[in-house]
């Protein structure tokens, strides 16, 4: 290429027009070319099933399902498990696929390529399709049929498997909890027994149990005085008695309410006092619980026995003369045995008073000694009843969620769940997929073409000569004074002009060949 030469359109024109055998070889060539390795190439089928997700028929608000995860999460894992070796080697001799494929090379190669051919495309969220590419029209139907069951029959197995998987994981978990739960349970129950009266719960009943012991001892402390008090007016009667024989007898009868001022009388005298005292207790609101109404209980049992004793050993015919003692001194006797009975009978309330003391301190002792340890208990309670809580809420947590997940696993078992149901069936295609011929064809002749232009560009640049007088003007800077014209004989001219019709026509031909070719191509 000559420097600084720059081309006109004009140029440019002449130049295809001087090298159009150059363009229209290559073209014709290489069009014809790719048009024959195009009509060589087999014939590829493709056969489509397209597979409409269905939802659950009962409403997500009755029925929760335990697969959560979206379509495509859930394709590309049924995908997987299909597209595996095992599921595609089944496939590939059930239907006999690639047999000379499988003649030449390995299965792994062999299912490699089967997995080229699957194409599966998700469309409008609900949908999917499933296709397979291959040689045989029916083949290729069979083999998408195939696949689509696969994936009908991976569905529902694969959300059975994740349902069956949630509902064992939480009946595990589930049972755990009820484990660590009764353990809890067992420890309070032990913890509850080792402290009985020591809770919190019992602060209550420990206080007014420990109040009403209190007033009991009170009321017996009171009922000691007493007692102890009319001990000592008897000890002094006696004392009188026995210092003065001739002393008077003092009333027979006395409000007393312990029945102390009976002193005097015969035993029926007494009973009759006695039971006279009772009536008059009876009467103030003592009730019979009441140590006083005790005390004159016992004391009318005690006269009663002793009247009846009496009264068997007295003789039929005795009579105060027989005794030898005047009336006086049968009444100071009686006087001093009854202050002598009633002292014993004292002596014996106050030992009796003095040890239901003793009781009932040891009572409140125990009482006060369970309530200074509630503080104690109640901390460790408070620590066993928050994870015993804790546990519960657990628990009832899981409890509900396994309750859910067996619905869920029903409703799977049952198959209104979610589920893949074809929509359109594979078919028998009735035209091939690929080669795309008319593709190729058109491919090859842009080839083609551009590889003309390029060869042409290529000589244009490796050419240095001069084609016109103006070009040795512009280039070159000189002025042309002569132009010698190109002088030929006649038989170089009959050589030159034979030779370019040769190759013209040798050109023309290969050319017209290769066109003819090309359009042979597109006619079929």
């Amino acid at each position: 290429m000559l420097p600084g030469k720059k081309y006109t359109p004009e140029e440019i024109l002449f130049i295809l027009r001087r090298r159009i055998w150059v363009v229209l070889v290559p073209f014709a060539i290489v069009s014809a070319g790719m048009a024959i390795v195009a009509r060589k190439l087999p014939d590829r089928y493709r056969s489509e099933a397209a597979i409409l997700v269905v939802p659950q028929q009962v409403p997500e608000a009755f029925v929760k399902s335990a697969v959560t995860t979206s379509i495509t999460e859930r394709l590309q894992s049924i995908q997987q498990q299909i597209l595996s070796r095992t599921r595609l080697e089944q496939i590939i001799e059930e239907q006999n696929l690639y047999a000379d494929l499988r003649r030449t090379g390995i299965m792994e190669d062999v299912v490699e390529k089967m997995r080229t051919d699957i194409d599966i495309a998700v469309f409008k969220g609900d949908a999917f399709k499933v296709s397979y590419m291959g040689s045989n029209p029916k083949t290729v139907m069979h083999v998408t049929e195939k696949l689509a069951g696969l994936f009908i029959q991976e569905s529902l197995k694969d959300r059975e498997v994740l349902t069956e998987g949630t509902n064992q994981f939480l009946e595990g978990q589930l049972e755990e909890a009820r484990r660590r739960l009764q353990e809890q349970e067992k420890k309070l129950q032990d913890y509850r027994m080792k402290f009985s009266g020591q809770l919190p719960s019992q602060l209550e009943a420990n206080l007014q149990a420990l109040n009403n012991t209190q007033m009991q001892i009170q009321n017996v402390l009171q009922t000691i005085d007493r007692a102890a008090t009319q001990k000592l007016m008897d000890d002094r009667q006696l004392e009188a008695l026995q210092a003065d024989p001739s002393a008077a007898v003092g009333p027979v009868g006395s409000a007393d309410p312990a029945g102390a001022n009976m002193q005097v009388g015969t035993t029926a005298q007494k009973l009759a006092m006695a039971k006279n005292v009772l009536s008059q207790q009876q009467l103030n609101g003592l009730k019979d619980g009441h140590p006083d109404v005790q005390t004159t209980q016992r004391l009318i049992r005690d006269l009663t026995k002793q009247l009846e004793t009496e009264s068997l050993e007295r003789p039929v015919s005795a009579d105060d003369t027989n005794t030898g003692l005047s009336a006086a001194e049968r009444q100071r006797k009686a006087r001093l045995d009854g202050l002598k009975l009633e002292k014993d009978q004292l002596d014996k309330n106050i030992t009796a008073l003095q040890a239901e003391e003793k009781r009932l301190r040891s009572v409140a002792a125990s009482y006060q000694q369970k309530i200074d340890l509630v503080p104690a208990r109640e901390s460790e309670m408070v620590e066993l009843t928050r994870d015993y809580g804790t546990l519960q809420g657990l628990y009832s947590s899981l409890l509900s969620k396994k309750e859910e997940s067996n619905l869920a696993t029903n409703l799977e078992r049952r198959q209104i769940g979610e589920q893949f149901k074809l929509l359109d069936p594979a078919r028998i295609p009735e035209r091939p997929t690929s080669p795309n011929r008319p593709m190729l064809n058109l491919l090859g002749m842009v080839g083609g073409l551009v590889i003309g232009l390029a060869i042409v560009a290529f000589l244009e640049y490796r050419d240095a000569s001069f084609k016109t007088d103006d070009e040795i003007t512009r280039i070159l800077a000189l002025p042309v004074l002569a132009v010698v014209p190109l002088m030929e004989s006649d038989q170089e001219r009959t050589r030159g002009f034979k030779r370019r019709l040769f190759v013209g026509v040798g050109l023309g031909t290969a050319v017209v060949g290769c066109l003819g070719i090309l359009v042979y191509t597109f006619v079929r």
